[in-house]
């Protein structure tokens, strides 16, 4: 059995739709100097969308624990895998390989 428990702050870490801007905000410069400007230090950290085929079980399984925690299922999957990670997990894969026919 698999037991996931992650801390998620929905309020925390969703988009904070009271932040918007003005376009006649006067505190807007017409132009910055990013001369002086950092790398992003968390750059290793932004995700990269990709596509895998994932079966149906295993979506509903992640959707349903989304559901009871209110946590996307995205999301849950992308905490799951880096735990998995974190914790250098390999699955158990018990499987024959196939063996080729002579031509």
């Amino acid at each position: 059995m698999i037991s996931l428990k992650f801390e998620w702050d929905p309020v925390k870490n969703s988009l904070n739709q009271n932040n918007t801007t003005d376009s006649k905000d006067s505190s807007m410069l017409k132009q910055y100097d990013f001369s002086k400007s950092i790398k992003n230090p968390y750059i290793k950290k932004l995700k990269k969308q990709i596509t895998i085929r994932v079966e149906n079980d295993t979506i509903d399984y992640f959707k349903k624990i989304a559901s009871e925690t209110d946590i996307p299922y995205q999301k849950l999957i992308n905490l799951f895998l880096r735990d998995c990670a974190a914790h250098n997990k390999t699955p158990e894969i018990n499987w024959k390989p196939q063996r080729r026919k002579a031509a």
